[in-house]
């Protein structure tokens, strides 16, 4: 696999810890592909994300949970991260981490509901009425002001619109002209009017009157197809996570006591339990009138662990109601003390009761070979080049310590090799990256019994 040319490499502005992930790397039937979408091994940690992503696709995973556990460094948030990417745009996923909900501002059950409510999406499909051409003419009728016998006042407007297919002219009212003369739009502007709403926006100038300029600050789009009155299929996606906020916060009076009360406010908005009834309520009847449809997400929690016991009582609760999204936790622990309570051990630091509802998917550690693939990767994706008996000696260093602090020596050995004038990291490069930095086992290896360390009191 060549490194990226120089060009690409410039172009990305910085290259993220799961950069190389593109996906779960799976063949239509679903089997793990060795060596793809940026992933080494965990052939059936993929394969069952797969099964999970179908499950979540086809709506029938609402309201369970996917428990990703395995030893740091083994990819658990590499798969949430590829099912996001395989679910596609459509589909919300709210990301977060499990002390996330220790907020000064609002209660811990608030910012998991939030999260929950986030990950719901809300398709919402409308057929409007719309008008839209290229304006052929513009003229404004004026008639006495009854108000007042100087001046005089607009009536109404006369648009004239042309597509490929033919003209019409429209009478439109004088509120339409004010809405028209906001937008700046002038003849020549390919517009679009709303007949319902009368809102009007402009779309771009014609480009039957694009010139031959270098440099232009104007938009230009084809004259529209079809005719001038069409009907058009718009759909727009939200999240119940926006309709709540939306209706969370009063819209309050223009006076300066309105403004100043705004800007003293604090920035997050509790949602009351009432209001979330209210937006489901509006939500049932439009997806009962067959206007929206809803979408569920996936909600990914990493470091479970450090979410509190009542947390996990709360989360029984959310998994339970009747919009709830498929939610995917992330764990490294073994048998661990369940937060927020002193006697509860439990696997994975995850109630029993809780736990029970999870499928399990474990991650593999990696051997060295497979060890070295992912450095290889990764090199690829920083458009760095290593020297001969480099990578092996990265994937023993990946082996003895961790995959994370191979992976780290990369870019500070690049430095190194650039500083002493070569274009590729060598041996002698990694072998001062190893007197100037300590991994964690070295680290922890260095502190006596007395918490000394190398024989110094910190």
């Amino acid at each position: 696999m060549p490194p990226p040319s120089t060009a690409s490499a410039s172009r990305s502005s910085r290259i993220a810890p799961h950069s190389h992930i593109k996906g779960l790397g799976l063949t239509p039937e679903g089997d793990a592909i060795l060596d793809s979408g940026g992933f080494i091994g965990q052939k059936e940690a993929r394969e069952a994300c797969g099964v999970v992503v179908d499950l979540v696709k086809s709506r029938k995973f609402s309201g369970r949970a996917l428990l990703l556990v395995g030893a740091p460094g083994t990819g658990k948030t590499a798969l949430a991260l590829a099912i996001s990417q395989e679910l596609g745009a459509k589909v919300p996923f709210c990301p977060m981490v499990g002390s996330e909900v220790y907020s000064t501002e609002v209660k811990k059950t608030e910012v998991l509901a939030e999260s929950f409510r986030r990950a719901i999406g809300l398709r919402i499909k409308e057929t409007k009425e719309v008008y839209e051409g290229e304006v052929t003419e513009l003229t404004p009728s004026e008639a006495e002001n009854p108000l007042s016998g100087y001046g005089k006042t607009v009536s109404h407007v006369i648009v004239g619109l042309k597509t490929v297919k033919g003209t019409k002219q429209l009478r439109l009212d004088p509120s339409i002209y004010e809405a028209i003369l906001k937008e700046k739009i002038v003849v020549g502007d390919v517009v679009y009017i709303e007949a319902n709403t009368g809102a009007v926006k402009r779309v771009g100038r014609s480009d039957a009157y694009a010139s031959s300029y270098d440099l232009e600050s104007e938009t230009y789009v084809p004259l529209p197809k079809g005719d001038v009155h069409k009907r058009k299929e718009l759909v727009q996606d939200v999240t119940l996570g926006d309709l709540d906020a939306a209706n969370a916060r009063p819209q309050g009076g223009q006076d300066i006591m309105s403004v100043m009360g705004s800007l003293v406010k604090s920035g997050r908005t509790e949602v009351t339990e009432k209001l979330r009834r209210e937006v489901n309520k509006v939500v049932q009847g439009y997806v009962d009138q067959g206007v929206a449809e809803v979408v569920p997400g996936v909600v990914f929690i990493d470091e479970v662990h450090m979410l509190d016991i009542e947390c996990f009582t709360y989360l029984n609760a959310l998994l339970e109601s009747p919009m709830a999204p498929t939610v995917i936790f992330a764990t490294n622990r073994g048998n661990s003390l369940v937060r927020g309570t002193t006697d509860i051990v439990a696997p994975h630091g995850v109630p029993v009761d809780l736990l029970d509802r999870c499928l399990i998917v474990k991650t593999d550690t990696y051997t060295t070979e497979q060890v070295a693939k992912v450095v290889q990767v990764r090199a690829n994706v920083e458009g760095l080049k290593l020297g001969p008996g480099v990578l092996d000696r990265l994937a023993s260093e990946g082996e003895r310590s961790s995959l994370r602090y191979a992976l780290q020596l990369l870019t500070p050995a690049s430095i190194l090799a650039t500083i002493a004038g070569r274009s590729q990291i060598e041996l002698e490069d990694i072998n001062e990256m190893g007197e100037l930095f300590l991994d964690a086992k070295s680290s922890a290896a260095a502190i006596g019994e007395g918490g000394a360390y190398n024989g110094q009191l910190i």
